[in-house]
């Protein structure tokens, strides 16, 4: 019986690890700018936060799913739609223009565009996350 729990959970754990690599894969493809560089190499703070803001919105739901769900099939369902939820926000807020555009403020280092985003993100993830309180 313990081995079946360990087994349930290495599935659900391991899942919802794949579904946060992939999301980090994919948010670099979607946002125009290059996160990972401006974070290890530029030492871009707004970057850091915009990403981590993401990274939180993600997991959010993924908890959600988690939770809620009642079974493997329906989380990695509701754990894709929480990926493609936050994926489909990033490019929105990314591509953004003039005063309001996230890419050029992000990669000036502006801190607060990078708050403003990271809070973006999380608040979406919330949402997402209470829609799949079902």
């Amino acid at each position: 019986m313990f081995l079946e729990y360990f087994l349930s959970f290495g599935l659900y754990f391991g899942t919802a690890l794949a579904i946060f690599a992939l999301f980090l894969f994919l948010y670099a493809k979607v946002t125009p700018y290059d996160d990972y560089r401006m974070i290890f190499e530029e030492n871009n703070t707004a970057s850091a936060l915009g990403f981590g803001g993401a990274v939180l919105g993600l997991c959010l739901p993924l908890y959600s799913a988690l939770v809620h769900s009642v079974s493997y099939n329906d989380f990695a369902i509701w754990a894709s739609v929480a990926m493609a939820v936050q994926l489909i926000f990033a490019f929105i807020m990314t591509r953004l223009s003039g005063r309001f555009s996230v890419k050029q403020h992000i990669e000036n280092g502006d801190v607060a565009a990078g708050v403003m985003m990271a809070f973006m993100s999380i608040s979406i993830g919330l949402l997402n996350a209470g829609s799949m309180s079902y």
